[in-house]
């Protein structure tokens, strides 16, 4: 199936460069843009995107407000945050927002496209070690952390914690499976309860969860 984009950013370069890169990409269509977090919402209820390619930094509404708004919506979209800034605070709000994941704004074409799959595919973008530096360090400082309960923890069994982990260090569902000898499918069944026990979107909101609640900790 075509991945259904929209790609949301004040500046009109970005938008029309990310459009040619991901229209010239198989198995990916651009169906609209916007201009700020006000029209992605509205862009969203109307054109049902499979992605959102969300910028932070935008007059009127800032991504990270949209990004809430959809989440909080209920809708299929996923929203991947664009950002040029590998050390924004922002980015760490918008995961906790409900993102699923963020790229910078230098990514090559092909590392674009397949953020665009993976999380398409459901699968958290934690891959790029800027992503997991960004979520260590903000889990540090961020008051979320002081609020956290992690009681919710001790709902999950000894093997859903073990994924838990696993999903915080950045592996696949493939790689878990691997490294725990199992099949994948059970791997999907795991954190499937995994985020129902603990009341979360998806894997990424997954691992700010295990680093808020120290169940991960910074190396």
């Amino acid at each position: 199936m075509t991945i259904r984009v929209l790609i949301v950013d004040d500046q009109a370069m970005v938008r029309e460069g990310f459009s040619v890169l991901l229209n010239a990409m198989d198995g990916i269509e651009v169906v609209g843009e916007a201009v700020d977090g006000r029209e992605a919402i509205e862009q969203v209820a109307v054109l049902r995107p499979d992605v959102v390619l969300m910028d932070i930094r935008m007059p009127r509404m800032n991504g990270l407000e949209a990004t809430r708004e959809i989440v909080a919506a209920d809708t299929d979209a996923k929203v991947l945050v664009l950002t040029t800034f590998d050390l924004d605070e922002y980015v760490y709000q918008a995961l906790r927002a409900g993102a699923s994941g963020f790229l910078l704004k230098d990514a090559s074409a092909r590392q674009l496209a397949d953020g665009v799959r993976v999380v398409a595919a459901g699968e958290a973008l934690l891959a790029p070690s800027v992503t997991k530096r960004l979520i260590v360090e903000f889990s540090k400082i961020s008051e979320a952390r002081k609020l956290a309960d992690p009681a919710g923890v001790g709902e999950l069994t000894e093997r859903e914690t073990e994924v838990l982990v696993l999903i915080a260090q950045g592996l696949s569902n493939a790689e878990i499976a691997d490294r725990l000898v199992v099949a994948e499918s059970t791997i999907k069944t795991h954190v499937s309860r995994i985020l129902v026990k603990l009341g979360l979107r998806d894997r990424t909101q997954a691992a700010v969860y295990a680093y808020e609640t120290r169940l991960v900790t910074p190396a």
